[in-house]
């Protein structure tokens, strides 16, 4: 199974970007009219500043995440697993890096193909064998090759901004804005609805990248079984983690291979498909790779 550009993909990042863009516009002019110039100078600030964030995502995320970057001498058989898979992926051999955490996870971050990392959690190689941890690291690396974290992060900016006009709006604004009360609930309003349909727009996009790196995945390995049973083991191990631990890394869900939350809501606004249609899929192509 050769890797193919997943145009799916494409189509739908640049949709999603287009819509966020126009929305962007619209969400600058009522900010204009009823803010006026000092909200619009908060905003560039806070622009600058996740520009900054964009271009050394790699280093803050493993940061944030007390990821430690590791070594070839540290850990011999993950580095040479990722070496190996890289080369298959055609692409520079990402950092690697390890969370020391029982929660059996992987994620990957960089803002570009020469800049990115792989981590993985200690529980995670306790937790697989060697194919299935191949599967899952091919999976993070075709997030790489897809260069879903630069999308998502730029998608993210709106969002973000939107979510801070909602959360705060009133005390930078005050009774100052150029219309009054009754113009900044407008602008706080129209903040939230951007907030909404920014934040539904980049988890369905989410959501499809998940699958298209998984198909990623199997074209790299060659093995979509591997992944697939991979999956179901992390499922199975995450019941088994005590809630504090889960609930201190569900803030990073978008960055893992499988989401902490679960239950309706969880699933309605997941970053990730469920991992009962993702294995599907993948024993589809199992199915389909066998018939070649």
């Amino acid at each position: 199974m050769e890797w193919q550009t997943d145009w799916g993909l494409r189509f739908r990042m640049l949709v999603t970007m287009f819509l966020l863009f126009v929305l962007y516009i619209v969400f600058v002019g009522v900010i204009t009219a009823y803010y006026g110039g000092g909200m619009i100078m908060i905003v560039t600030l806070f622009g600058v500043f996740s520009l900054g964030q964009y271009f050394f995502s790699d280093k803050l995320t493993l940061l944030s995440m007390g990821a430690k970057e590791v070594s070839a001498e540290e850990y011999p058989e993950l580095h040479a697993s990722v070496e190996r898979l890289s080369q298959q992926a055609d692409l520079p051999k990402p950092k690697v890096a390890v969370m020391d955490t029982q929660v059996p996870n992987a994620f990957a971050t960089g803002r570009n193909q020469r800049n990115a990392a792989v981590a993985v959690t200690t529980g995670l190689t306790k937790t697989l064998d060697r194919e299935e941890l191949d599967g899952v690291i091919a999976h993070e690396l075709a997030h790489v090759k897809n260069r879903d974290m630069m999308v998502m992060t730029i998608a993210s900016f709106l969002s973000t901004i939107a979510f801070m006009m909602v959360r705060w709006g009133a005390f930078f604004g005050g009774g100052r804005g150029r219309r009054g009360g009754g113009g900044i609930v407008v602008a706080i309003l129209v903040s939230l609805v951007v907030w909404i349909v920014s934040y539904l727009l980049i988890r369905a996009l989410s959501r499809y990248r998940e699958f298209a790196a998984d198909r990623g995945a199997a074209a790299i390995t060659g093995r979509p079984s591997a992944l697939a049973s991979a999956l179901l083991k992390i499922s199975g191990e995450m019941d088994k983690v005590p809630k504090d631990d889960l609930r201190e890394e569900a803030e990073m869900n978008a960055f893992f291979i499988i989401p902490i939350k679960s239950g309706i809501v969880g699933r309605l606004f997941s970053t990730h498909p469920s991992t009962e249609r993702r294995v599907e899929r993948l024993r589809d192509l199992e199915r389909e790779m066998e018939g070649f």
